[in-house]
């Protein structure tokens, strides 16, 4: 992490990733980018659904491959770079037969490393193979839920998923959450934890970055009247205030609540729930 001089409050405050030493200073491969309209919280008739969003910086899309459905092919990572669409970084690898694809990169992926995607590829950092061929022990990001479909699970920066068993067909995962969860073992995965994991520790400093960063303004319920909100109103500085709990805005409950459906298909599949 990198701290600023003090010049100014926001920069006081603002605690920034080194990323020099981490990344390789080339631009974009100009074949996988290109513009992307960005719903920035709203749906198809344009009514917020996900509010705190909207504004920023213009962004480049950048196709990411999360398929690795060229297998038996060894590739060469040829930049480690910054995504601005995703917490972890990207690889450009540069596969033998000439194609160039984004990847996720896993922490300690250099420039230069080989990587593969096969049956027999060895457990090393970066290749990917199915679930029921990697020994217990060992932790995996992008991981299928349905066989080719593409990695769904684990993909945020410095996350990973450790193989606790394998039995019966099914592997048990250890969720970043904290969540056991049985996947078929026929399933592909990754070997390694994604990059970036000094993310959770950056500090934004002042409310323009995080404008920049396409978020919006947050007020709080107790800030507002109780017209607006059910934790409004009282005099001074006053607690939520209500028998039921904390609420969302509309009188939903809210910090905490369990929201999964409890008939859920896939219930059958999570052995342990993820912590609170």
């Amino acid at each position: 992490m990198k701290k600023s001089s003090p010049t100014s409050p926001g920069r006081r405050q603002a605690e920034f990733i080194e990323w020099r030493s981490m990344l390789t200073r080339v631009a974009p491969h100009k074949p996988l980018i290109g513009g992307r309209h960005r719903s920035v919280g709203r749906n198809s008739a344009g009514r917020i659904t996900v509010r705190h969003k909207g504004g920023g910086a213009k962004r480049l899309w950048r196709e990411i491959d999360f398929h690795y459905n060229k297998k038996d092919i060894p590739g060469r990572v040829e930049s480690i770079e910054y995504d601005p669409n995703r917490s972890g970084f990207i690889a450009l690898v540069l596969y033998r037969d000439g194609e160039r694809r984004y990847v996720l990169a896993p922490q300690g992926l250099a420039r230069g490393r080989e990587v593969i995607t096969s049956e027999q590829a060895p457990v090393e950092i970066g290749n990917r193979l199915p679930l029921g061929k990697i020994p217990v022990g060992a932790v995996v990001y992008n991981v299928e839920l349905e066989r080719g479909r593409g990695g769904v699970l684990v993909r945020s920066a410095g996350t990973g998923a450790a193989v606790l068993a394998q039995e019966g067909g099914y592997t048990h995962l250890q969720l970043p959450s904290k969540e056991v969860r049985m996947v078929r073992s026929e399933n592909w995965a990754s070997i390694g934890a994604i990059s970036n994991p000094e993310l959770m520790f950056m500090t934004i400093g002042k409310a323009g970055r995080a404008r920049h960063m396409g978020i919006r303004p947050t007020v709080r319920g107790t800030a507002m009247n109780p017209v607006d909100h059910p934790h409004g109103g009282g005099e001074g500085r006053s607690l939520v205030g209500r028998r039921r709990g904390p609420a969302t805005p509309w009188g939903k409950p809210a910090r905490g609540v369990k929201t999964r459906k409890r008939k859920k298909k896939s219930n059958r599949f999570i052995l342990s729930r993820r912590q609170k």
